[in-house]
């Protein structure tokens, strides 16, 4: 639990660093984070001395999509695509992380949870 970043009552589900030949040698972070009844949040952090951190409501996010290239495949690493509509930005490319295949069936499971939970349906994010 990391309350001092995420605030009281939240929970870490998943957390990974973009990669570099499979190593976390990078200053990008990503956390898919809870607070219980109350939100379900995929939050990024680029930087060391200065951040530039960013969220997205699960239920927000409308498609996904994976790359792997021939080597991110030798490393065990591959780039997931969240396509969201949001006002902020049209999509949220999570780079590099380990286990992509299972961190994208993550991803898809909590989606559908948080639009069963909240009512919505896919329709209703389409104009």
């Amino acid at each position: 639990m990391n309350t001092h970043k995420f605030g009281e009552g939240t929970k870490i589900i998943w957390k990974d660093r973009k990669r570099w030949c499979g190593l976390p040698l990078s200053f990008t972070r990503y956390y898919i984070v809870e607070k219980e009844d109350a939100w379900l949040k995929l939050f990024s952090s680029v930087g060391l001395f200065s951040n530039e951190d960013n969220e997205v409501n699960f239920f927000r996010i409308f498609d996904i999509s994976l790359y792997q290239s021939f080597f991110d495949k030798i490393f065990g690493v591959g780039s997931i695509t969240l396509y969201v509509n949001d006002e902020s930005t049209e999509k949220i490319i999570i780079k590099k992380v380990k286990n992509p295949y299972k961190v994208r069936n993550l991803i898809a499971s909590l989606v559908e949870e948080e639009r069963q939970k909240h009512g919505f349906r896919l329709t209703e994010f389409h104009s």
